[in-house]
């Protein structure tokens, strides 16, 4: 038997914990647990960008493979496009324009059937990758159905609904030999299907979702009759779908807002995982779970050109680090992953406590001079600002500066509020948000610290609290999260991007929720955690300086906690979980590793 040393070319390394540095795969002993460990990339399965259709509509259909699709058909159009994993081209029409159709097959050999007409549309049309040609109709003429299929010889046309509605027509299926249509057995439930989706083949497909009502009933399809199996977590119609009838992916819809919910079946069960990038409803799907493309729909009031492709990326992971010494929340965030500053917050009473972080372990050091929770911070470990907050009954305007010893109190905020965010350094910084009991109400006033005094500068676009910040200093500078309870949703996914002189909105998160932490600057910065739903959670989000993607979730759900760092190496701390307080520490690195320990049986 060879030894790992001859496979690999190096024998174990011995080491003392955790080995830093370790390649992707690599075996180490690890003599202070006494065990095996290796570690590798971290991984997550999310949508990322692809390249944009060249005309933008909705109810088209989606054939093919990630790298190799079709999208036809949709908003009464004829247009047909190619994608070849990067962009779209276009290339001969359908016979007949129409929207809500449905179609089963791959690039070189599709099906496109049904869909709009006068008063529905029965039509088939086979493409052989160069050309559509008419072909047997439906024995049902219907739109907003779904389809399944390997080619456009072997597809299947289920659900559907005619004008006026025909409860009938929404549980036929018809079955296509590559010659003609014939109707076999029908889905088990015919109210809210139409706007469905559905993958899989002529003998195993997979029907999910539809409305209205809007419903999330899900069956399978054997070849010869549909059985009810469990249902989809969020009901919605108009979403897309991917895959076959033992691992499906669902996404987007509307439910009754257009949704980016993605949703992954292993043949028992749905699962909730990352969102698409661009919520919307009446889209495209084709692909597989592993690798799945979306395209099209109604973001909304406007028609998407955009397309996301789902996959394994890349990305950052959370480690456990050191628990700071007293659990809080709503605290004051400074510093880096390595060499991090916690102030003040609630415990549930105010603390002024202040505590340094060497990357290992949190130290405590010289108090605030005022107690509060609800503030905002800026700055390094060794120069950083604590501005605002809650010291109760009361809201503060204390703004302090701290030289790496002790903290010194300087020139107030023009406005006292809590539950503000911060960005920069202590010599440059921007206040932002926040809530002024005294108005009452939310704000969006924004203040530019230069070292000496604040300014009061142009406010955010949307007034909000319990947002976050990210930013070098106060010419640049990004505003995310938050909450308002006047707006629909009150949870807020607004992204503003500050530029020394005014705020712009720029892409949303993906998650809207308040109570959340960040890192980092205007153009790289990392969102984290918070409140998105009467509940607490770990969804992390990466700002690439364009838009959001989702990466691996903290291991602790909470909210109220403080950020630091940078988009690549971030730190979070304290908080709330669901009860009590939290004294965690999570520390990020992009790209992530994850480690191992080998045990045996």
């Amino acid at each position: 038997m060879s030894t790992y040393k001859q496979i690999q070319g190096t024998a174990v390394q011995n080491n003392a914990g955790t080995l830093e540095n370790a390649a992707d795969g690599q075996l180490w002993y690890d003599s202070t647990n006494t065990n095996f460990k290796y570690s590798y990339g971290a991984t997550t399965n999310a949508w990322s960008t692809g390249g944009n259709l060249n005309t933008g509509r909705s109810n088209l259909i989606g054939t093919g493979t990630q790298t190799s699709a079709l999208g036809a058909g949709g908003d009464f159009s004829s247009n047909t496009e190619l994608y070849d994993g990067t962009s779209w081209t276009e290339v001969n029409d359908l016979n007949t324009g129409r929207g809500a159709l449905a179609g089963a097959g791959t690039q070189t050999s599709s099906l496109a059937f049904g869909g709009d007409g006068s008063p529905r549309s029965a039509a088939t049309e086979s493409w052989d990758g160069t050309s559509w040609t008419e072909v047997n109709d439906l024995n049902t003429a219907r739109n907003a159905l779904a389809g399944a299929g390997a080619d456009n010889t072997s597809s299947l046309a289920f659900a559907g609904g005619t004008f006026p509605p025909n409860p009938a027509v929404n549980v036929l299926t018809e079955s296509w030999n590559g010659t003609s249509w014939t109707e076999v057995n029908d889905l088990n439930t015919g109210t809210g299907r139409i706007f469905l989706a559905g993958c899989g083949t002529q003998t195993a497909a997979l029907a999910f979702g539809g409305g209205p009502p809007l419903t999330g009933a899900t069956e399978t399809w054997n070849g010869t009759s549909w059985t009810e199996v469990n249902d989809l977590n969020t009901a919605r119609e108009g979403l897309g779908g991917a895959g076959t009838n033992t691992a499906a992916l669902a996404f987007g819809g509307g439910a009754p807002a257009n949704t980016g919910a993605t949703e992954s079946w292993d043949g028992t069960s749905w699962t909730e995982i990352n969102d698409l990038n661009t919520a919307r409803n009446r889209l495209a799907g084709t692909g597989t779970t592993a690798a799945a493309l979306a395209f099209g729909g109604e973001p909304g009031p406007s028609v998407a050109v955009a397309t996301e492709e789902f996959g394994s990326v890349a990305a950052g992971a959370w480690s456990t680090g050191g628990d700071l010494n007293t659990a809080r929340e709503q605290l004051g965030g400074a510093g880096t992953q390595t060499a991090g500053l916690a102030f003040g917050g609630g415990t549930p009473g105010i603390t002024a406590i202040t505590e340094s972080y060497n990357g290992t372990n949190w130290t405590e050091v010289n108090d605030l001079n005022t107690a509060r929770k609800q503030l905002a911070g800026a700055g390094t470990q060794t120069a950083a600002l604590g501005f605002g907050g809650n010291t109760p009954p009361v809201s503060t305007a204390v703004t302090e500066s701290w030289n790496g010893t002790s903290w010194t109190e300087v020139n107030d905020l023009n406005t006292a509020r809590i539950s503000l965010a911060g960005a920069g350094t202590n010599t440059a910084a921007l206040g932002f948000g926040g809530f002024v009991p005294s108005l009452p109400g939310r704000t969006g006033a924004t203040e530019s610290w230069n070292g000496t005094s604040w300014t009061e500068v142009n406010d955010l676009n949307t007034v909000k609290n319990l947002l976050a910040g990210a930013g070098a200093d106060n010419t640049s500078a990004l505003a995310f999260g938050g909450i308002n309870p006047a707006l629909s949703p009150v949870r807020l996914a607004q992204t503003e991007s500050w530029n020394g002189t005014s705020w712009t909105e720029v892409g949303d998160l993906n998650v809207g929720r308040y109570g959340i932490a960040g890192a980092g600057i205007s153009t790289a910065a990392l969102a984290f955690a918070g409140d998105p739903e009467v509940s607490r959670t770990g969804q992390t989000e990466l700002w690439n300086g364009t838009s959001w993607s989702n990466q691996n979730n903290m291991n602790t759900t909470l909210f109220y906690l403080a950020g630091a760092g940078i988009s690549t190496a971030a730190l979070a701390f304290g908080g709330t979980p669901a009860p009590g307080l939290s004294a965690a520490t999570e520390e990020w690195n992009d790209p992530g590793t994850i480690t191992e320990t080998i045990t045996t049986s």
